[in-house]
């Protein structure tokens, strides 16, 4: 009985912060969405919304890992387009598909491994470093394809991204829900996710007490790397084609879907629940907004919008606890000087 009221209690507390203001934001959102398309909230419909989003949500999940450590990989869309451009120049040019597959993936491998080696060992500033490798690994990408367009890949490998395997579920989706379990279990219950935010929070201190900085930050890094190559590799499947410019822009979503779940810009908090929450919400914003006829343009600076929210959000929202919290402890002083 004592575990299930903590188990509430935990509930309840999560759902009265910033969580709790995502929850009501998804309803609202919901509801105008429903006023617009009587069958928008089908099972059918929303299983659509994160085909859409797919590959930018697996990615979302390695970079809320990497912005509660208090960094960020910039170079994630690239990583994408580069590993995809790989797979498919080595297709086109007569290597099996299993065997160009894998080349993305080592792609992928080899930049997390090099982002890695920058940022954890010799600690060069993640922002610099991933902004650097944005350009340079979108340059790769190009030089393999340069304006063409290739396609016409075996049947099963479209499959993976275009076909449903178990109800209205395909393969990537099942996927998401696979990697999001796997992460919510590490982050939130295992001591490399403890370490994830002892470094994020304060990384002197974790130093001092004998946490091994460079080799968690260095893991955060290959995962990412490895984890865009496989998104990009999703994306190639479900387009069913793959040009140089692959992925171009999804920085945006990835890096809002983190932020306005609850994750700290500074590091050390957030949450796979919030951050959940947060892609159900843009999911659902971007589907409304494309209801309404609004440009892609405009869906971009809505999307801005909220980056900046998700920031300011979480801040003002901690400051406004802190000051009912004092403000508590005052009157508690005063009734007991009375």
């Amino acid at each position: 009985m004592s575990n299930k009221n903590s188990f509430l209690s935990r509930i309840s507390r999560r759902f009265k912060g910033w969580e709790g203001f995502l929850l009501v934001l998804l309803v609202i959102i919901f509801l105008v969405n429903s006023s617009l398309a009587p069958n928008y909230l089908t099972v059918k419909n929303q299983v659509n919304l994160f085909i859409l989003y797919i590959e930018r949500i697996i990615v979302a999940l390695t970079m809320t890992f990497l912005i509660i450590n208090a960094e960020i990989d910039l170079s994630v869309p690239s990583i994408m387009g580069m590993s995809a451009c790989a797979m498919a120049y080595y297709y086109q040019n007569g290597m099996p598909m299993v065997n160009a597959i894998l080349i993305g993936i080592a792609f992928g491998l080899a930049a997390g491994i090099f982002n890695g080696f920058w940022i954890a060992i010799v600690g060069v500033n993640s922002l610099i470093v991933t902004l650097a490798m944005q350009i340079s690994y979108r340059g790769i990408a190009r030089i393999y394809l340069e304006d063409k367009s290739i396609g016409k890949f075996p049947e099963w490998f479209n499959f993976i991204g275009q076909k449903n395997i178990l109800g209205p579920f395909p393969l990537s989706v099942l996927l998401f829900f696979a990697f999001f379990l796997i992460a919510l279990i590490i982050l939130q219950y295992t001591g490399f996710g403890r370490r994830v935010f002892v470094i994020g929070n304060n990384k002197d201190a974790a130093i001092y007490s004998g946490v091994k900085v460079k080799k968690v930050k260095y893991i955060l890094y290959i995962a990412s790397g490895l984890l865009s190559a496989f998104a990009g590799i999703l994306l190639a499947s479900r387009l069913g084609a793959v040009r140089g410019d692959l992925a171009t822009g999804y920085d945006l979503d990835v890096i809002t879907m983190a932020l306005l779940g609850g994750v700290s810009i500074f590091g050390g908090s957030g949450s796979l629940y919030g951050v959940f929450l947060s892609i159900l919400i843009i999911l659902n914003l971007r589907n409304g907004m494309s209801l309404m006829s609004l440009s892609g343009h405009f869906q971009k600076g809505v999307i801005g919008a909220l980056l900046i929210l998700s920031v300011l959000g979480p801040n003002l929202a901690n400051r406004f606890t802190e000051w009912r919290r004092r403000l508590k402890f005052r009157k508690q002083q005063q009734e007991s000087c009375e």
